[in-house]
């Protein structure tokens, strides 16, 4: 599980805590059942289970993978709508190539985000490249759907593809864990995506032993998925394994460990960090259209299928359905 790496001992170090700092309170910890999305890849649907309100800016979160293709096997998602929010596709491990309506397309590989913004509404698609497909190799990612305020719901869409090398980089107080900022600020490290909900997204890889503790802002929700490994998180050292999100209480810090031992191919705990400051507007969803009444939704149903929603480009790819 590359994505970025960086010596931990060049690095500026996250605060320890001040004496008035509260440290957020575990409030529930879910595991996330497996599936399978598109024209086949494994998911873990991370927030099966969690409150809405628990979630809020968050509307899903999918782990795609950790999978090691055979020669023929990977797959990819075939076209689709998206209206009413922003969809962040994270590349840990492998690559994915992407298309959309309006002309856009790239190839998202180790440690790179791609950020879109699908506002009124856009046909997309994503799939392993072909080279992928022929010679198999390893997947891994992470796809979250971050909701857009109502004010927001129809703006154009756009895109921002973010390169590994841009997140911003800093340790752990004890140097054990290295974290890589996507989008938000953790004490004073930004990172490159813009967004128009204030969210933070973060992925940190914590030592066998050695323990995460950073401010979170007191207006965001705050969340800890684990990608990998064995740990515990809060105060109360609640255990947390692969495929687990930890949903904490108010509070001004986030706290995780890893254990001392860990699996042999899983030599480190793997977490995502993310919270966002909530909306509180009612969200309606139906497949990929996250709205906020259900008029709406009957809207987004009518302009897709009357084509408003952009054409499939003459020469799209294709998604990949296996042998």
């Amino acid at each position: 599980m590359p994505a970025v790496t960086a010596d931990t001992l060049r690095l500026p170090r996250v605060r320890t805590a001040s004496p008035d700092e509260i440290e957020r309170p575990v409030k529930s910890i879910t595991t996330g059942p497996r599936g399978y999305e598109g024209e086949g890849f494994p998911v873990v649907r991370a927030f099966a289970g969690v409150s809405p309100a628990d979630l809020d800016p968050f509307v899903h979160m999918d782990q795609m993978g950790e999978v090691d293709y055979e020669p023929g096997e990977p797959r990819g998602t075939s076209w689709h709508p998206h209206r009413g929010f922003e969809t962040v596709t994270y590349m840990i491990d492998g690559r994915f190539q992407h298309q959309d309506s309006t002309g856009g397309g790239g190839l998202i590989e180790n440690g790179a985000t791609q950020w879109m913004t699908a506002g009124s509404g856009i046909l997309h698609i994503e799939t392993p490249p072909a080279e992928l497909v022929d010679s198999g190799g390893l997947f891994h990612g992470i796809q979250l759907w971050v909701n857009l305020p109502a004010a927001d719901k129809f703006l154009a869409p756009k895109y921002q593809n973010l390169e590994g090398d841009q997140v911003g980089l800093l340790a752990s107080a004890d140097g054990g864990a290295l974290i890589r900022v996507v989008a938000g600020d953790i004490d004073g490290q930004g990172g490159p995506g813009a967004t128009h909900t204030p969210i933070t997204f973060a992925h940190a890889t914590i030592s066998p032993g050695a323990r995460l503790s950073i401010p979170w802002r007191p207006d965001f929700n705050a969340l800890v998925y684990v990608l990998s490994g064995r740990g515990t998180v809060g105060a109360a050292a609640r255990p947390v394994r692969q495929g687990q999100l930890a949903v904490f209480g108010a509070g001004d810090r986030i706290t995780a460990t890893a254990d001392a031992g860990q699996d042999s191919n899983r030599p480190a705990l793997e977490v995502l960090v993310l919270g966002g400051r909530p909306i509180r507007e009612p969200v309606v969803q139906y497949g990929p259209f996250v709205m906020n009444t259900r008029q709406q939704l009957v809207e987004a149903i009518e302009d897709f299928q009357a084509g408003r929603l952009g054409v499939i480009p003459p020469d799209a790819l294709m998604p990949h359905t296996g042998r």
